[in-house]
């Protein structure tokens, strides 16, 4: 009977202990269960896709905007491209991810607060669009870094042949920090006045092409035209390069594209599959226009139409369906091509490599019609409770705040270059070629 009374008094003795362990050991449990998740399968694919917009970058948008100019100018496209992504990823890391994604809830700049990449640590995360579920910010801000640096690069085609290297340089920076930094914030961060007002840009229509194509369009006409223009050949020296350069930017775009997805799964495949569709149809699409309206398919056509196709799916590729993709593909690259061999002869500007014509025009086609291909009933992934003409109307006011701003911004920084260090080469140097006058270099010798 002691040893009972004993066992009794030890028990009852024990159980707050007890009673706490199992309180703890429920406390552990929610918080496991509530704290976020890092899945090595989206940080491995999100790494991937962050290299792949790097290619895109470099050898790809190099080579293809290279193989584009004359032999002459081959090395100053690929020296501009090259010092512009490296220049693009420093700034970055300095001021561009805090005036992009800083925490500001300012509708139209991210703030300083991470400025020098203050407070980033390789335990600190960035959210993605699945509720607890996050990727390391480190990894979060490379992307985005990538996407910077390709930016402005886009750019130099519809000047080329004709810049001084260090107006390139000046300008990018420039209008990386007025332009570029701003919109993404308005776009993708969380308090950006766009992203509030719920424009769709899945992967960069508005804060890339557009960007990108309008800056063109002001620069080539603030610019003006190359000795030549219109008298003498200015014919691609090269349509392998082209062809080779045109071929890794669509290998990279899945970077582009799938990555912007922030995660390896169903959304990402839809992504990945539009990606590939609606370039194809592009592709196609302008070879065809090419072929009834000159009786040939050219290659340098079939590498217009597949950049268009890549441009105009861009926006689109997380949210339409992939016969919508195929719709949006033809419809952009016929939009493009007028564009090209019609709209830009009659108004008389020197795109010299179509910067406008393909990325400006096919990002709105692109961003415009997200709208209208979303909804379910052209098999976007948009419910029954889609409005289409509302969302149509804020893809609009999207695309016109992006014209608007990177019009004024850009305009405004060519002229402030122009009248400072100055923007072109003189006669001389443009007639030898940037190659020589530049770098001291040349692309090919005998």
């Amino acid at each position: 009977m002691k040893k009972l009374m004993l066992s009794t008094a030890s028990l009852l003795a024990a159980l707050p202990a007890l009673a706490q362990e199992a309180t703890t050991e429920a406390v552990e449990t929610v918080a496991e269960a509530a704290a976020p998740v890092m899945d090595k399968g989206d940080v491995s694919w999100m790494m991937v896709s962050t290299v792949l917009v790097l290619f895109m970058t470099l050898p790809g948008l190099a080579l293809f905007y290279g193989g584009l100019v004359r032999s002459k100018n081959m090395l100053s496209i690929l020296m501009q491209t090259t010092v512009i992504a490296c220049v693009m990823m420093i700034v970055y890391v300095v001021y561009g991810y805090s005036l992009s994604f800083g925490g500001s809830t300012s509708p139209w700049w991210g703030g300083t607060g991470k400025l020098f990449l203050s407070g980033v640590t390789v335990d600190s995360m960035a959210a993605t669009f699945s509720a607890g579920y996050v990727i390391p910010e480190y990894l979060f801000i490379a992307f985005q870094m990538t996407f910077a640096a390709i930016t402005p690069a886009l750019i130099i085609g519809a000047f080329a042949e004709r810049v001084k290297f260090k107006a390139v340089l000046v300008f990018s920076v420039l209008w990386g920090t007025f332009s570029y930094f701003p919109i993404a914030h308005m776009v993708w961060d969380a308090n950006g006045y766009l992203f509030a007002k719920g424009a769709i840009d899945f992967a960069g229509g508005t804060v890339v092409h557009i960007n990108a194509g309008i800056a063109a369009l002001v620069g080539c006409i603030v610019i003006g035209k190359r000795i030549g223009y219109g008298k003498e050949n200015m014919a691609p020296h090269s349509m392998v390069m082209t062809m080779i350069g045109a071929s890794m930017l669509w290998v990279g775009w899945f970077g582009f594209n799938v990555g912007s997805n922030l995660e390896a799964n169903g959304s990402a495949t839809l992504a990945m599959i539009n990606t590939f569709i609606a370039t194809a149809a592009a592709t196609l699409a302008w070879s065809a226009l090419e072929g009834l309206q000159r009786g040939k398919a050219s290659m340098l056509g079939a590498a217009s139409g597949m950049v268009s196709g890549l441009v105009a799916i861009t926006p689109a590729c997380g949210t339409v369906g992939p016969m919508g993709a195929i719709a949006l593909g033809v419809i952009a690259a016929a939009g493009c091509y007028f564009f090209v061999t019609v709209v830009k002869n009659k108004m008389k500007y020197d795109d010299s490599l179509d910067v406008f014509g393909i990325h400006g025009v096919g990002g709105i086609i692109g961003a415009v019609l997200t709208g209208v291909f979303s909804a379910a009933a052209f098999g976007g992934v948009k419910g029954d409770d889609y409005a289409m003409m509302a969302q149509l109307w804020i893809q609009i006011e999207g695309v016109l705040i992006t014209i608007v701003w990177s019009g004024v911004v850009s305009y405004v920084l060519f002229k402030a270059i122009d009248m400072t260090i100055g923007l072109r080469v003189d006669s001389d140097t443009e007639r030898q070629g940037l190659d020589l006058t530049a770098h001291g270099e040349q692309a090919y010798h005998g």
